[in-house]
């Protein structure tokens, strides 16, 4: 995979190419691998260069779960291993179906228990990134700094390493930014969906990671008649089309695609290596 890398935090060395454990699991609905091929997906990727997964303690279902998966196949970790996870308006997998009046996870206490719960489950003292995730409640009734407070009060406590946001504004991004320092953005970004533009240079000017979910589409898979050309030309797949975009849109764009498939995993670090000319990212607008 390709040799370019990140300081996530300043600190952490990442290959900008990393993964995301979410499909381990088929949360919160949909197919997932066996429990064998996950741990040799999760293994495999280590062994490809990976050194940034993304996960979450809420990523479970059906008693499948990311971060137990992840220590399985991983621990005692690589010493190089940034493991990045988050918390929000979900404390645990099942919670995405409860009423927003009874998602606990942004209250003091429900943010305490997500980090501990993370913690617990991944076998470690400190959590290298806890990204706090926005968005999945009424916004006019959900402000950020109350619970990103609670976060830097636990990575004060020496819990948590850096801390990230995911599933901001514009207007949240810049309030974070006034209250903690943010190693990384997660937001929904990809070569269709970029109303995220102007956060994407405002992270880079300011040295914080981007890092986008659903890179290729996520439940709806991205098909374009310029990707399946560009794609064509490389003898390459759409997907990969579709990261190798990322990787040349900003240098701080880091990738966390998610797979259950070992096929699917090699095909996605192999786009690291897929170099789009000008003509083509033209092309793809």
């Amino acid at each position: 995979m390709t040799t370019e890398r990140w300081a996530l935090g300043g600190d952490l060395s990442v290959a900008r190419v990393g993964y995301g454990a979410m499909k381990l699991t088929g949360w919160p609905s949909g197919d997932r691998p066996g429990r064998e091929t996950a741990l040799a997906v999760l293994r495999r990727a280590v062994e490809l260069g990976v050194n940034h997964i993304d996960t979450s303690h809420y990523y479970a279902r059906d008693g499948v779960a990311a971060n137990e998966l992840i220590r399985e196949a991983l621990h005692p970790y690589p010493d190089d291993l940034v493991i990045v996870t988050k918390v929000g308006a979900l404390v645990e997998g099942s919670d995405i179906a409860l009423p927003a009046a009874e998602k606990t996870g942004l209250t003091p206490d429900g943010l305490r228990r997500g980090v501990e719960a993370n913690l617990r489950s991944l076998g470690v003292d400190r959590l290298n990134v806890v990204n706090l995730r926005m968005g999945d409640l009424d916004r006019s009734e959900t402000p950020l700094a109350p619970p990103l407070e609670t976060l830097l009060a636990l990575r004060e406590e020496g819990l948590i390493r850096h801390l990230g946001v995911s599933n901001v504004t514009a207007a949240e991004f810049e309030q974070a930014r006034t209250i903690a320092p943010i190693a990384c953005v997660q937001n929904l970004y990809n070569v269709s969906q970029r109303d995220d533009d102007p956060m994407v240079d405002a992270c880079a000017e300011a040295g914080i990671a981007y890092v986008p979910f659903f890179p290729v589409g996520g439940f709806q898979p991205i098909t374009a008649g310029r990707l399946e050309a560009v794609a064509a030309r490389h003898r390459a797949t759409v997907p990969q089309v579709a990261l190798a975009w990322l990787l040349a849109r900003s240098p701080n764009i880091l990738l966390i695609p998610g797979t259950g498939s070992l096929d699917h995993l090699e095909e996605n670090i192999a786009a690291a290596a897929l170099t789009l000319s000008p003509e083509d990212l033209a092309e793809l607008g």
